[in-house]
């Protein structure tokens, strides 16, 4: 197994416990702020690994660069639909109000609904890369 396949593995095993962690912060009532974080670290994790996966070069590890990358060459190339930068960029702008605004509150509600964004990203995600794995 070369480097980047190593990479690719763990930044999806990444992924999906981040989506593990927020789903039982949910269900066990910690704080919706935290349950938006983690479905957002979930998202990233997977994009990182998207890129890895799709041999797409990201020198940087700010998340706008990341994010930057993933409309650039998986977007405006047709090959992740518009809906998951919406999904992205909704969920990043909610977790950087959370982490950095003051007063910023989310219900149970909101968590709940960040959290099936967040799943049904990473769903698409894995279609993609065994999508690409079959062509």
């Amino acid at each position: 197994m070369t480097d980047r396949e190593t990479l690719f593995i763990y930044r999806m095993n990444e992924a999906e416990e981040t989506l593990t962690d927020a789903r039982k912060m949910l269900e066990g009532g910690i704080s919706a702020r935290s349950v938006v974080n983690r479905a957002y670290y979930a998202m990233f994790y997977g994009v990182i690994a998207l890129l890895i996966h799709e041999n797409i070069e990201h020198k940087t590890s700010k998340h706008s660069g990341i994010i930057s990358i993933f409309d650039k060459s998986l977007v405006h190339t047709g090959r992740m639909g518009r809906e998951y930068s919406r999904i992205l960029h909704r969920i990043f702008d909610a977790r950087q109000e959370s982490d950095y605004k003051e007063f910023v509150r989310f219900t149970t509600e909101d968590a709940a609904e960040y959290l099936r964004m967040a799943e049904e990203f990473l769903r698409g995600v894995k279609a993609r890369i065994a999508g690409s794995k079959s062509n």
